[in-house]
């Protein structure tokens, strides 16, 4: 089953927090991470994103506006998206990515649309 895997987190305020050794403890455990899912065949894309005060809203009308655009200082930082046997290993891989992060959202990927 596939499912995206979600990691909050805002950039600025880590490198300001964090230690540098933390830091680079944190991108080798990313780095080995998607290694051993290329490994395993789970992966099928992820990718990093830049820091939320790059973000843009596009409006209905064509208005664009800068971001950061969420009220909460985390926003989407990185994703997953892989293809796991079970809901169980989903999980195993979603605890250790948690232990950066505090926090990930783990969503099923819809096969199809819903029936209307």
């Amino acid at each position: 089953m596939k499912y995206m895997l979600m990691m909050f987190g805002n950039a600025g305020e880590m490198m300001e927090v964090q230690s540098p050794e933390w830091i680079r403890e944190m991108i080798g455990f990313m780095t080995d991470l998607d290694v051993d899912l290329n490994a395993r065949g789970e992966m099928v894309f992820n990718a990093g994103l830049a820091d939320s005060t790059a973000a843009r809203l596009v409006h209905a009308d064509g208005l664009v506006t800068d971001g950061p655009f969420a009220e909460a200082k985390e926003s989407l930082i990185g994703f997953w998206v892989l293809d796991v046997e079970s809901e169980a290993r989903i999980t195993e891989i979603a605890t250790s990515i948690a232990h950066y992060s505090r926090i990930v959202e783990v969503r099923p990927v819809a096969e199809a649309p819903p029936e209307v």
